[in-house]
């Protein structure tokens, strides 16, 4: 049987049921398991598609779901899960890099993959570019020869620029390099990337799939093959696994997952109309309206415009202070893709200097995009009615 996504987040992976077993996603908490000498080696040599669980660095039976889950979400063959989002692209990069290989980089992406990108793996001689990912010349222009990976985030954290990820996937292939894509705000209810031609999906399992804070988790989504040899890579000697009751929240946070970011999307809608229109905003992002200047790429490759929306003001300093004491409803916190709320002012000086380390032209279209800092909104699920007052109460004056 072929299943919706909406039927996925609930059932895929789930082995046959059997009457007494629980209809819950079980959680085994459980470090070791009975071995049978016959079919468990010690080293991670002898690691294979049908060995039993014996050790949950290995495997373990509630991460083995959450795997499977995730990976029929996003139409992939497997799926890796790590303990957070950035053990999920650090386990990537050092599986899929080594000394003389090449990495081509969103300029504007997550500040701990740019900081990982820009100040570490250079100690490991890899190089880096680091390019406007929604200008296709300039990715095709930063290809070399021994261009290994090409990885983008798309929408981008913080902006909400967008990346054309089958065009990028051809440019990859076409170099015989890979493409990775960081789809932690989109989720794949919006987007798909391997249908785009994308190897590897990425995901913060932290945010939306998680949804209400209180778990970390990252995942890797890819080929059967290439999974499997980033397990035995990553996951058993670097060692950054998920913890078996992480897994089990984040089971649970994705049953919810289609219905919630059809939420987040309406409100999100609303609050972007809202604040294109206030007096004291600069500019307003969100790919879902047509004034983002991508939304005809939004369209082709996101099925939902997610909850995120970004916006400017010339007061930007000033005027995180003075939301921070006055929202009620949104909080003024870090993260995004909770079911509450969220805003953060992320100053552009800041970023630019030390996570981006942007200048010249480039720094400048940053800039000219988002002004001297960005307000990253992430839409929760209340009442639309109640965040735009909140919003209006904390933008007034």
């Amino acid at each position: 049987m072929t299943m919706k996504t909406a039927t996925q987040a609930i059932h895929a992976g789930d082995a046959e049921a059997r009457p007494g077993e629980p209809m819950g996603s079980p959680l085994v908490p459980a470090t070791s398991f009975f071995a049978d000498p016959d079919a468990v080696g010690f080293s991670a040599n002898d690691l294979g598609a049908a060995m039993p669980h014996f050790y949950s660095r290995w495997s373990n039976p509630t991460v083995d779901l959450l795997e499977r889950r995730l990976a029929a979400l996003d139409g992939g063959e497997a799926a890796l899960a790590f303990a957070s989002g950035m053990a999920a692209v650090t386990g990537l990069f050092l599986h899929t890099l080594g000394a003389g290989d090449h990495l081509v980089v969103s300029d504007v992406c997550y500040a701990g993959v740019a900081e990982l990108a820009h100040d570490i793996l250079p100690r490991y001689g890899i190089a880096v570019t680091a390019v406007d990912t929604s200008d296709l010349a300039a990715v095709a222009a930063a290809l070399r020869p021994e261009t290994r990976l090409v990885h983008i985030e798309t929408p981008a954290n913080p902006i909400l620029r967008l990346a054309d990820i089958a065009a990028i996937a051809r440019l990859a292939h076409e170099a015989g390099a890979k493409l990775s894509v960081d789809s932690t705000m989109a989720t794949p209810v919006a987007t798909r990337p391997i249908d785009f031609g994308a190897d590897f999906v990425v995901h913060s399992l932290t945010k939306y799939a998680c949804a209400h804070g209180d778990a970390l988790g990252g995942a890797v989504i890819g080929g059967g093959e290439e999974i499997a040899a980033l397990r035995k890579v990553a996951a058993i000697h670097f060692g950054g696994v998920i913890n078996p009751f992480a897994a089990w929240l984040i089971l649970r946070g994705l049953e919810t997952l289609p219905l919630r970011m059809a939420a987040h999307q309406a409100n999100a809608a609303a609050v972007a109309e809202f604040l294109g229109n206030h007096p004291r905003v600069r500019r307003a992002w969100w790919p879902g309206s047509p004034d983002h200047p991508q939304h005809d790429l939004a369209r082709r490759q996101m099925r939902n415009f997610s909850g995120m929306v970004a916006f400017s003001a010339a007061d930007g300093a000033a005027l995180a202070r003075q939301i921070a004491d006055r929202v009620k409803v949104f909080a003024y916190a870090v993260s995004l893709g909770k079911t509450r709320s969220l805003i953060f002012h992320i100053p552009a000086e800041d970023l630019l200097r030390s996570s981006f380390r942007l200048e010249g032209r480039a720094a400048q279209a940053y800039r000219d995009w988002t002004g001297e800092g960005t307000f990253r909104v992430s839409v929760g699920l209340e009442d639309p009615a109640d965040l735009i007052a909140d919003l209006d109460a904390a933008l007034s004056g």
